[in-house]
């Protein structure tokens, strides 16, 4: 027999973005999936229809804003706004990858905060609290009003590559923004730190220049938090081992992987890639040098220390 979690006004439902992390939790947490449904009206408009009572519930609605963003944010506002009317007593929502977070400050005159814009927009739908996994940047929480709890992936990451038992590592930031993560990893392998100093002449067009640190004849692991077209990670693995590191690794924790990412994967010194399950990966992009670890765990844990009122920062020590 499977664990019965025993508390039955803990609801955990799941939208379209990632329904295969959605089961691995509520098996964790052990209790059943909340029975929803999110059609389309013919124009494309989202109908949700929840299926059960979950008034005085506190209820967890798990959707990934990935691609298609737009169309998974709107499911999510959508939700978030049929539980409130459905009087359910606390809606917590648990958004494993939180998309637009790239653009969290004006980096040039006249843009959008987009990352400000869409907590702006999770709050008036009308939710009470929010749990995400590594923000593309940490101040994302501050613009919230309501609580947020941060998990990181860092120890998943990290506790894979442990295993693997090398004998002299180094852990590369591909830029100077990822030096936090980078040292949070190399603190747990005990292990030094080197950084990529690239200048970046446009939008999605990386080009690296330096390497401070050293990495010669050791075995670099590359951390980043999102891999979106793979051009930083791969112009930094090549770099390294056009510099003397013995082997590349690269890891992150969201696999945004869009447009030309895995074939530069694939065809770049990078031997193995390791990414988390925040993003739904379909089929055809499972590639032999890519490994997907699950946070499910760590999801379910945080999820129940929230219900139960306990620390969830406790999970990282």
């Amino acid at each position: 027999m499977p664990k019965q979690y025993p508390d039955g006004s803990l609801k955990v439902f799941s939208l379209n973005s990632n329904p295969g992390l959605a089961e691995e939790i509520v098996e964790k947490i052990g209790i059943e999936m909340g029975k929803c449904t999110v059609s389309r009206f013919s124009d494309g408009e989202v109908q949700i229809n929840i299926e059960e009572s979950i008034r005085g519930c506190d209820v967890y609605v798990i959707q990934s804003t990935s691609n298609p963003v737009n169309q998974h944010l709107m499911e999510l506002l959508i939700m978030v706004d049929a539980l409130k009317r459905a009087s359910a007593k606390t809606i917590n929502v648990v958004i494993p990858y939180y998309g637009y977070a790239r653009q969290d400050r004006k980096a040039r005159s006249r843009e959008p905060i987009t990352a400000k814009l869409v907590a702006n927009l999770i709050e008036t739908a009308g939710a009470t609290r929010v749990i995400s996994l590594d923000l593309h940047a940490p101040q994302i929480q501050g613009f919230f009003d309501i609580p947020i709890d941060h998990l990181v992936g860092v120890p998943i990451l990290t506790e894979y590559f442990e295993k693997k038992n090398f004998d002299d590592i180094v852990v590369v930031s591909p830029d100077h923004g990822g030096v936090t993560r980078a040292r949070k990893m190399a603190d747990r392998l005990k292990a030094p730190i080197a950084i990529i100093d690239k200048r970046r002449p446009r939008p999605n067009v990386a080009e690296v220049m330096n390497i401070v640190g050293n990495i010669e004849g050791k075995t670099a692991i590359l951390i980043d938090d999102i891999i979106d077209t793979a051009g930083t990670i791969t112009l930094a693995a090549n770099a390294l081992v056009e510099n003397g590191a013995k082997e590349v690794y690269a890891c992150c924790s969201h696999p945004v992987l869009s447009g030309p990412a895995l074939d530069r994967i694939q065809n770049s010194k990078i031997k193995e890639l390791v990414v988390t399950n925040s993003i739904a990966m379909p089929a055809e992009k499972h590639i032999d040098k890519l490994t997907q670890l699950s946070v499910a765990s760590l999801m379910s844990e945080a999820i129940i220390r929230v219900h139960e009122e306990q620390s969830v920062s406790t999970l990282f020590d």
